[in-house]
């Protein structure tokens, strides 16, 4: 594995067009078709005024092949507003999937599941919810096996990435492509600033997050909390990555004959990024983290943009995103938009 595309390796030299090259590479390796054609058709469904913020349900098509449900929170007060598109976990929890975002005011059954949810990983909050007392427009749709598109069984994760590879598609690209146009979808409303759109996750979320964020121009920022390494360094005997089932969410086939993890996340540079990660979580060792943000440092500081470029290590915390680093996450935003 030598990555040949990375910028710095590869023959491109304009930082633009290797931008360009990389990123066509990884549309054409996520299988599934571009989906800009596919008539978004919302519908929206008033629910009760939360602290600052109104909420509604949104059902839309993100692709032509099914329709997707998703909570919407809006400010009150004039916009256009900054926004965020809020991407949920995997935990292999799949009876709640935007509820572990936004707190379901529709379902008493998954607010008991997201209510465990939030205190287990998020200090007892909602990001979403807290977003939106902020100032931000906040959207958060179920991922393919969530929620109200699932729930999936753990066992059968494979299952469902296997009849999508005989399809001729996959899992992954599925999640990537829904999430940018669910990114374009947000950037699209009229409540929302165009030039002030986030991407924010924990977790798989993180994953997604700096995922959109080098697929879509629609993104002008993303903070990733807990998802980032090094491929060699996270390919070792025991990592969750390699026992199969969950891992189908996050493997693109053939994309690591040319780009690392990190090489993928720098085609949003020098757009601002933050990435944390917890110095106990067990699922990324210290030495792919240290790999990972000295790449991701020196694609930022050749671009002149390392002001842009936030990268931590919390060294007491685990797999988690508690109040203390969702408090740093709210502040670098509102620097960022």
């Amino acid at each position: 594995m030598t990555f040949p595309l990375a910028w710095g390796t590869s023959p491109v030299r304009d930082f633009p067009a290797w931008r360009r090259t990389a990123r066509d590479k990884v549309g054409e390796l996520l299988v599934v078709a571009d989906q800009d054609g596919t008539p978004y058709a919302p519908e929206f469904t008033a629910g009760p005024d939360g602290d600052g913020y109104t909420r509604q349900c949104v059902e839309l098509s993100l692709t032509r092949y099914g329709r997707v449900r998703g909570a919407l929170l809006t400010p009150r007060g004039a916009g256009p507003f900054p926004a965020v598109l809020l991407l949920h976990d995997h935990g292999s929890r799949f009876d709640i999937g935007k509820e572990k975002g936004v707190r379901p005011w529709y379902d008493d059954t998954r607010l008991a599941s997201a209510e465990q949810w939030a205190e287990r990983y998020f200090a007892g909050r909602f990001v979403g919810d807290e977003l939106a007392r902020r100032g931000h427009v906040v959207l958060c749709l179920d991922a393919l096996g969530w929620g109200e598109r699932g729930p999936l069984v753990y066992e059968r994760q494979q299952e469902l990435a296997s009849n999508l590879f005989h399809l001729g598609a996959s899992l992954a690209g599925l999640h990537a492509r829904e999430d940018q146009r669910a990114a374009a979808f947000l950037a699209g409303l009229d409540r929302v600033d165009a030039c002030r759109v986030a991407a924010l996750g924990f977790s798989m979320g993180g994953y997604r997050a700096w995922q959109v964020a080098a697929l879509s121009d629609h993104v002008a920022a993303a903070a990733s909390v807990c998802w980032m390494t090094g491929l060699k360094e996270m390919m070792v005997p025991g990592n969750n990555t390699l026992r199969g089932q969950s891992a189908f969410h996050m493997l693109h086939p053939g994309l690591a004959r040319h780009l690392d993890l990190p090489d993928v996340a720098s085609i949003a540079a020098p757009r601002p990024m933050l990435f944390f990660h917890g110095g106990l979580d067990a699922l990324f060792p210290a030495d792919g983290v240290r790999t990972a943000y000295a790449r991701l440092r020196a694609v930022w500081r050749s671009q002149g943009a390392e002001d842009r470029l936030r990268l931590k290590t919390w060294p007491d915390r685990g797999h988690v995103f508690d109040d203390a680093m969702q408090d740093e996450v709210y502040a670098w935003l509102d620097s960022a938009l």
